[in-house]
């Protein structure tokens, strides 16, 4: 299974994206997420969840093949729906999230570490959401949470990516780990959580999530609706096109 779940003896639990090449979550593997997470969500042996990632890099966003062999709007209201869940899946998991985040983080991914507790990073990792590029809309709620406002308008307007090491002075990640040092790094915050009464840190997750000044599920919502449009008016559909041949031309 592409994503898989974890639980130690410690109360950590390790949830693993693994879908090759990019780590592009299909429909499916979005609501596999989301439901990895509930999972965690409900079980009172859970202190704590570290979400990590095997491969190249930590999300690729969306597959966009996947929607573009797909005919009707099957494919992008299953994507915007599974993107939804997941990222409400960390949000409101009664737990902490820990994101660790390695290489590209992208679109969707940055959907996720945004709705994290705590983010740690390897020494080449770095975050955009290069959704203009894609014709869609998303994720911004969630940048907003990684960058200063500005940066994140900026970073939204042009596709451009920013280097993990670049966040920590936002305070947005903890720490920058070379790549082999990143799944310690993690775990070395988990523990320090999991060691915790996790009835106590429990409330306290509640209570976060409670005097939060962002309504980060509304302002995602009402992103997708941007989305939506711009597919009815087909611009989408011509940006994605020529995404995936740009694509297939690089691989020649």
């Amino acid at each position: 299974m592409p994503t898989t779940s974890e639980l130690r003896a410690d109360g950590i639990r390790v949830i693993t994206m693994a879908h090759p090449p990019v780590n592009a979550l299909t429909v499916q593997g979005w609501f596999d997420v989301a439901a990895a997470l509930d999972e965690a969500s409900r079980d009172q042996a859970t202190h704590v969840v570290v979400l990590r990632a095997e491969g190249r890099g930590f999300n690729a966003g969306v597959d966009i093949k996947e929607m573009q062999h797909t005919s009707g709007f099957d494919a992008l209201i299953g994507a915007n729906k599974g993107c939804y869940a997941a990222f409400k899946a960390v949000y409101e998991c009664s737990v902490p999230v820990i994101a660790a985040v390695n290489g590209f983080c992208l679109g969707g991914g940055v959907g996720l570490v945004g709705n994290a507790d705590c983010v740690v990073a390897s020494d080449d990792a770095y975050f955009g959401v290069p959704e203009v590029n894609q014709g869609a809309l998303g994720a911004a709620t969630h940048m907003a949470r990684l960058v200063p406002q500005h940066m994140m308008r900026t970073l939204y307007f042009t596709a451009r990516t920013i280097p993990a090491k670049d966040l920590v002075q936002f305070g947005s990640v903890l720490e920058v780990v070379p790549r082999d040092r990143l799944d310690d790094a993690a775990m070395q915050v988990a523990g320090e959580i999991a060691a915790k009464d996790t009835r106590v840190v429990r409330a306290a997750k509640e209570a976060l999530n409670g005097i939060d000044p962002t309504d980060v599920n509304k302002n995602y919502r009402f992103e997708q609706g941007f989305t939506f449009e711009l597919n009815l008016a087909g611009v989408s559909d011509e940006l994605r096109d020529g995404f995936a041949g740009t694509e297939k031309a690089a691989k020649k």
